[in-house]
């Protein structure tokens, strides 16, 4: 084994060569550039400040606001923030707002500056929750939603509609004497709209009939990264069917809606 060891030993002597101190004489801290790359493939940089015995260590907030800018927003409540700060927790490292903070010693700062840096690592890798696993991020945001509310709900609510077909609705809420099925959108087009129309259109009679209460659907608009079109509510309206924005999800009118049931 060797030949494994002057490998390891080469890396070891990368790694100090691409690590770069920048000392700012106006201020307390010192700037770290590390080899590794961030979200925009510019390299990942930490800043350092000693008080005493203590050295502590800072993102400066790059981490969360580089997310947020590709749409994988970690400053609010959801499973995005679950996992980030199950991520923090097992590293030992401190939420100041936006900013990640380690504290250590000169003793444990190897360590540290290790846990730190693998830290802001697993964070980035956050940035897939924009892509192809946000619509399902989306839905555990709104059930979280509704679990604040104290709202009790059915997930996954599979109905049969006149046609025959099965449909599934992300949430059912059965009241005294009326139902409602909700829908969560992450992105909603012409398509995804008329599908949910149709569905809840073929669904309603039948529901009504087997539950003997009023049926009503609600679809939840994410609006965090684009405006939902006026057209789409409008013909959510004209078919009946209600829809709750989600940056307005917690007006009064909103929170009626859900607790119409």
């Amino acid at each position: 084994m060797i030949w494994v060891n002057s490998l390891i030993k080469d890396y070891y002597t990368w790694l100090k060569s691409k690590t770069v101190v920048l000392p700012d004489e106006n201020t307390e801290w010192t700037a770290i550039q590390t080899p590794f790359f961030g979200l925009y493939n510019d390299v990942i940089e930490m800043y350092a400040k000693k008080t005493g015995s203590k050295i502590i260590l800072s993102d400066n907030g790059e981490t969360f606001n580089n997310l947020d800018l590709v749409g994988t927003s970690l400053n609010r409540a959801g499973e995005r923030r679950n996992i980030a700060e199950r991520i923090l927790l097992n590293y030992g490292v401190q939420l100041d707002g936006t900013e990640l903070v380690i504290e250590t010693t000169e003793q444990n700062f190897p360590q540290k500056k290790h846990n730190f840096l693998s830290a802001i690592m697993e964070l980035n890798d956050l940035y897939v929750l924009s892509k192809s696993n946000v619509a399902s991020i989306f839905k555990e945001d709104v059930r979280t939603y509704l679990d604040t509310q104290n709202i009790i709900y059915t997930p996954d609510f599979i109905s049969k509609g006149s046609t025959g077909l099965e449909f599934m609705f992300d949430f059912q809420i059965a009241g005294k004497n009326s139902e409602l099925v909700l829908k969560s959108f992450n992105t909603i087009n012409k398509q995804t709209l008329s599908s949910f129309l149709f569905s809840w259109d073929d669904i309603k009679p039948v529901r009504e009939k087997v539950s003997k209460k009023a049926v009503t659907a609600i679809a939840v608009l994410n609006d965090e990264e684009k405006p939902i079109k006026s057209e789409y509510l409008e013909a959510l309206t004209s078919k009946g069917a209600n829809y709750i924005i989600w940056s307005e999800r917690n007006s009064e009118a909103n929170l009626m809606k859900l607790k119409a049931a």
